[in-house]
């Protein structure tokens, strides 16, 4: 059954190219409707006006609409991984003449922010025991890609008395001028 919601992506005058690369990453993915420009169309006559793909069960819209908007992060796409080696896959291939950033996000060449997240961080960081928990927490804030195995060791590591987790504005992060919030640990 297809979704009643479907993301739409706003592209300058390459959505052809992005839909093309995002379909080449995702192994179940294909391209759906691809409309192009006639003569009386605002776009070059013969470039996409609109297309729709597929990634796995989540179909997407692709408009080459111009240079009025650009992606931020404040949307971003978020891959959830079985493996450590899915995780590469897709950090490596998204991430090429992009930009990576911390914990598990990074902004591919197109300008479209993606969080590539193995399943396991949330199971660990919602266990009951806060102190491994905060651990797990604590590790993937040090990261950039996401890594299972210090995910894991950071959880069975988990030593000392209870903490709670608080986000705190900083200006040791920024993302394009914008201050991003770091942590701070307490004892309970």
């Amino acid at each position: 059954m297809k979704s009643k919601v479907t993301p739409f992506l706003w592209f300058d005058n390459n959505a052809e190219e992005a839909m093309n690369f995002y379909v080449s990453v995702f192994g179940d993915a294909e391209v759906v409707q691809v409309t192009r420009n006639g003569e009386a169309m605002p776009g070059e006559e013969g470039s996409v006006m609109v297309a729709t793909f597929r990634l796995g069960d989540q179909e997407i819209m692709a408009l080459n609409g111009g240079p009025q908007f650009k992606f931020t992060e404040a949307i971003s796409l978020f891959i959830e991984c079985e493996t450590q080696e899915e995780v590469d896959h897709f950090w490596n291939a998204l991430s090429e003449g992009g930009r990576t950033d911390q914990c598990g996000w990074l902004k591919d060449r197109f300008g479209l922010s993606w969080q590539v997240v193995p399943r396991i961080l949330m199971e660990l960081m919602s266990d009951d025991d806060p102190v491994k928990a905060n651990n797990v927490a604590q590790a993937m804030l040090q990261m950039t890609k996401i890594n299972i195995d210090e995910l894991e060791a950071a959880h069975k590591g988990a030593k000392g008395p209870p903490c709670r987790l608080e986000l705190a504005r900083s200006p040791r992060w920024l993302y394009h001028g914008s201050s991003v919030t770091s942590t701070r640990i307490h004892d309970l």
